[in-house]
């Protein structure tokens, strides 16, 4: 969840100044061996925002963060709109605080983002409640059932969206990737497909998810008060199918084929409890959650797909070598007659490092912030309570000391260092027990979605710049013209 959400903080921060943490209530202290990180507080108020600001509508995005590593090191303070911040582009540090063993620290997430999801919501779940829902979910997008059928669906919801495509009319990419990952979405969440129900969730989204930066004011009229109207509408929906579903449940009980788990509203319905709980996830909770669990796959998924496309627009040598790749493929399977499988989509080594040098010059993310509730100490450094961090994850991805010539876009460089699951300095999906459960399933999305784009179609794209604030996007929705690779 909290792989999408960090990049809303930073925006609440800027927009709702002393409603998140209160201006100057921590003063530098020194516990045992450690000491406040260095920084500048800046103006009073203010602190540096403006800098901080003017760095995301550069084509660097990490300046503000490099400009004050130079003078304070890796980990250094600063304040934002009235709130104290301390700044970690350091790896190890990140790793601690993504870690969390001690439950040192919680989510910091802004008010509006607060209000949107509510008392049962994932983001305020810790500890064994945190864990056996995200236990629940993870398990079940692993299972060998739901990844042979998904590959299906994602691969069916592909074509049908190129098939609405005109050949030499522009194509808006950054609007036509949400028509594929929405419907996955969706379908993988609680198996909701095309028509009317799905069509009433993708207007109220795009609602509801209006309100997660805004003003934390509830009146009518308001972004905030709107988006919550489109919130209640859509948990009526959804808490419809949940008891449907649990009658379904009840009336199958004992017949193992009927109770097969099919999506996530399923595995989660299966939870009966446990020894520290007498009942499973009550429906209000799962239908709340539901809702909440299409934030990290229709706002960050679909930002991904676009910048792999202006990457390699910007990039022939690699696009070269991505459609080699994957018309290899496409004929062993003509030759075969066989389905695609979750396997070999996964097991093309140069689009899983398109995909991963992708993510990481992308930095949808650009940190995970934390509250810490005690004072902490890492490394030296001590994070004071009530303090709020941030781990950068831009600074690490864009580092030079992590990634030699960081800011060109080189999916060669991976065949060297490869993707290892604990490498501190590649984490585009968070990390620790908050890890995204679904980082497998976007990596299949993303295959799937470039190797029938790179062996059906060539396209020339229209100069565009990318935003990087307050979140990253295409100025103006990278327009691609297309034709047919056998015209």
């Amino acid at each position: 969840m909290e792989w999408m959400i960090g990049v809303c903080v930073v925006m609440g921060m800027l927009v709702m100044s002393w409603w998140i943490l209160p201006y100057g209530k921590n003063d530098e202290k020194t516990v045992g061996k450690g000491k406040v990180p260095k920084g500048n507080s800046g103006w009073p108020l203010l602190g540096e925002t403006l800098d901080f600001i003017a760095s995301g509508y550069t084509s660097n995005p990490v300046t503000f963060l490099e400009k004050r590593k130079s003078l304070y090191g890796n980990v250094f303070k600063t304040c934002i709109l009235g709130s104290n911040v301390i700044i970690s582009t350091d790896p190890d540090v990140n790793k601690v605080v993504l870690q969390n063993h001690q439950a040192n620290f919680v989510p910091a997430y802004p008010k509006s983002i607060r209000e949107l999801m509510g008392e049962q919501s994932i983001l305020k779940m810790n500890g064994t409640m945190h864990k056996k829902v995200h236990t629940l979910i993870a398990g079940f997008l692993r299972s060998p059932q739901f990844k042979a059928r998904i590959t299906r669906d994602i691969e069916h919801t592909v074509k049908q969206c190129f098939a609405s495509w005109t050949p030499h009319q522009p194509i808006y990419v950054q609007d036509q990737v949400k028509r594929i990952t929405f419907p996955v979405l969706v379908k993988v969440l609680m198996s909701v497909g095309p028509g009317e129900e799905l069509d009433f969730l993708y207007r109220e989204f795009a609602e509801f998810i209006k309100g997660l930066i805004c003003l934390p004011l509830k009146f009518p009229g308001t972004r905030l008060y709107k988006s919550l109207q489109s919130k209640d509408r859509m948990v009526k929906m959804v808490r419809k199918i949940v008891d449907e579903r649990k009658k379904l449940m009840r009336d199958n009980n004992g017949d193992e084929e009927g109770n097969t788990v099919n999506d996530v509203l399923d595995a989660l319905l299966r939870d009966k409890g446990d020894s520290s709980s007498s009942a499973g996830l009550s429906p209000e909770m799962i239908s709340q959650n539901i809702i909440e669990m299409m934030i990290p796959g229709q706002e960050t998924l679909p930002t991904a797909m676009t910048m792999a496309i202006k990457f390699l627009s910007d990039s022939p040598l690699a696009l070269s070598k991505l459609q080699e790749e994957n018309m290899k493929l496409k004929r062993l399977k003509i030759n075969c007659s066989e389905d695609y499988s979750w396997t070999e989509y996964m097991s093309l080594p140069f689009t899983q490092n398109v995909i991963s040098e992708t993510l990481r010059m992308a930095n949808i993310v650009n940190g995970i912030w934390r509250k810490s509730v005690n004072d902490i100490e890492i490394k030296g450094y001590l994070i004071p309570k009530h303090w709020c961090v941030m781990a950068s994850l831009t600074s690490v991805h864009m580092d030079e000391k992590n990634y030699e010539n960081p800011f060109k876009f080189d999916p060669w460089r991976w065949e060297k260092i490869g993707v290892v699951t604990g490498n501190n300095s590649f984490t585009p999906f968070g990390g620790g027990h908050r890890l995204c459960p679904g980082l497998e399933l976007s990596r299949l999305e993303l295959s799937i979605f470039l190797h029938h784009l790179v062996t059906t179609y060539r396209w020339v794209a229209e100069r565009d710049e990318i935003i990087y604030f307050p979140t990253v996007k295409m100025k103006r929705k990278l327009p691609i013209s297309l034709e047919p690779i056998n015209a």
